[in-house]
């Protein structure tokens, strides 16, 4: 495949190609959710770098290519960053510059089988270390994770329970280096076919012999959705709402009831009333709400976002601090420096406080439920932290109003079918705003989704599971061997180097002419 080179032999042009090539995976992610475009979003990406005379021009080619592919696929900030998301995704696009490199490395010009095989493993290793940096928390969490993108792909998530997300993104970004090698290096396809059916055959083997959730029962959960409250009294016509909203079940025999996050406005210690008639709600439901406060703590310095328990005698005394917060809604990062950001977006004006431990919580009918809040589902870790912590159900409470109309919703809720197929336990996506899921035990879906238009009250049945996942007992072994192998890389290397320089000619040096005994330099 021969790129049009006339066209990008100018720097910027060849960068704006990269960066549009960058973008492409956007597509495999909800809302669109073409799933099976993941397989060949890079393809374009991987052949321009290939093609890169020189490789400080790959390297470039990489870091725009990757800040193409951090604006797309973190689009919907847009009007909460403005042009702030350009610099956060020009500085985090320099992480794939060392990825281009290694891309021209083992694919650039008539590259043997043995480097291709190689590649087949390096690549998508140098990629996994380009997501396991950027998933830090202080630089934005791992937002977009190719991975993740499989979440409806049923021999991908049993995959998931074996090696996590870390593992569906080696992989597709292994079948995007094959059909790379295919499509441009017609001398090595051996070793890009041999990857392919590699890849299916690990498919096939974890399909067949990974271990499946175990049946444990079933409980139902009703998550209450309220929709946009917006204007005067916002929080208080809230409240009124979800009220109204969760007395509808009365009656219907459910186990946990569970609102989304924010959706108490205050701290139920300053606001008794609140307290009582949350109380009020769980006697007549006959289970407990799992509510979350954002509001400054009366006996803490400080905002916090809470999931808080609420019995029939009040609030029980579980509670979970978020611990993880959103770079900028929530807090600014070195706030001294980067203040300047509240006058160009939506940034956070005072830093919420964070939570020091994860909590599992007991609510009643044998039920123990892990909690997060919102961007914390994100995280791999913390579900499975959950998991080992012996948590029968993951519960998540999110809201995504800033972003009401984007395709942020749809992305958040698709992410908890991976951390229900990771763990083996099914998992709650309650929101204030839509979109709100339910996924079983191997990541299935339960039910309908409630939308962004809905405002509401919803029961799921959902069906429990016991036993530990290979990801819950294991961790993250994909992201370990892929360390592994780029030392291995870094080991072949410097020994090559260390040899070619020892086997190299020493220099010549021209003999020195004397004339009466004076030496005379070459030249003179």
């Amino acid at each position: 495949m021969k790129l049009p080179g006339h066209w990008i032999v100018s720097p910027w042009r060849r960068s704006l190609v990269a960066a549009l090539a960058g973008a492409l995976p956007m597509f495999a992610f909800p809302a669109p959710a073409l799933w099976w475009f993941a397989y060949v979003a890079l393809v374009p990406w991987i052949l321009l770098v290939r093609s890169a005379p020189t490789g400080k021009r790959a390297a470039y080619d990489g870091w725009f290519g990757g800040l193409g592919f951090m604006v797309a696929v973190h689009h919907w900030l847009l009007p909460s960053l403005h042009v702030f998301i350009f610099v956060l995704a020009a500085l985090l696009g320099a992480l794939w510059a060392p990825w281009g490199l290694l891309v021209h490395r083992f694919l650039a010009g008539r590259a043997s089988a043995g480097r291709i095989a190689a590649g087949l493993v390096v690549l998508p290793s140098g990629w996994l270390m380009v997501e396991l940096v950027r998933s830090w928390q202080g630089l934005g969490g791992p937002w977009g994770m190719i991975g993740s993108s499989q979440w409806q792909v049923a021999p991908a998530l049993r995959l998931a329970s074996v090696g996590g997300v870390w593992l569906l993104s080696f992989l597709v970004v292994a079948v995007n280096v094959a059909v790379a090698v295919l499509i441009a290096v017609r001398e090595s396809r051996l070793p890009a076919v041999a990857g392919l059916v590699a890849t299916a055959a690990v498919t096939s083997a974890a399909w067949v012999w990974s271990p499946r959730p175990e049946a444990d029962g079933r409980v139902r959960i009703a998550v209450v959705q309220p929709g946009v409250v917006d204007g005067a009294g916002s929080a208080e016509k809230r409240f009124a709402l979800e009220e109204a909203l969760t007395r509808r079940l009365a009656g219907q025999d459910v186990d946990l009831v569970v609102w989304g996050e924010s959706s108490v406005g205050y701290d139920l210690a300053g606001r008794p009333d609140l307290a009582k008639r949350l109380a009020s709600l769980s006697r007549a439901t006959g289970a407990d709400l799992l509510v979350n406060v954002d509001a400054r703590r009366s006996d803490q310095p400080g905002i916090y976002k809470s999931s808080v328990l609420v019995g029939p005698d009040g609030p029980t005394g579980d509670r979970y601090d978020k611990m993880r917060l959103v770079p900028f809604g929530e807090y600014i990062p070195a706030r001294s420096l980067l203040g300047w950001a509240t006058s160009v977006g939506k940034a956070a004006g005072e830093d919420r406080r964070r939570g020091s431990k994860q909590v599992v919580m007991d609510v009643g009918h044998g039920l123990r439920i892990g909690p997060m809040v919102c961007f914390e589902t994100a995280f791999p870790d913390m579900s499975r932290h959950l998991a080992r912590d012996g948590a029968q159900l993951l519960v998540a409470q999110s809201s995504t109003s800033s972003f009401q109309h984007s395709w942020a919703p749809k992305q958040h809720a698709s992410i908890a079918a991976l951390r229900a197929a990771e763990t083996g336990r099914p998992m709650v996506h309650a929101t204030l705003t839509g979109v709100s899921a339910v996924y079983g035990p191997s990541g299935e879906r339960v039910g309908s989704w409630l939308g962004t238009g809905a405002s509401t009250s919803a029961v799921y049945d959902v069906p429990l599971a016991r036993g530990v996942t290979p990801y819950v007992r294991f961790g993250d072994w994909p992201v370990h061997a892929a360390v592994v192998v780029l030392v291995i890389l870094g080991a072949v290397e410097g020994v090559g180097l260390f040899r070619r320089r020892r086997s190299a000619p020493p220099p010549l040096v021209p003999p020195v002419r004397t004339v009466h005994g004076s030496p005379v330099r070459p030249g003179r």
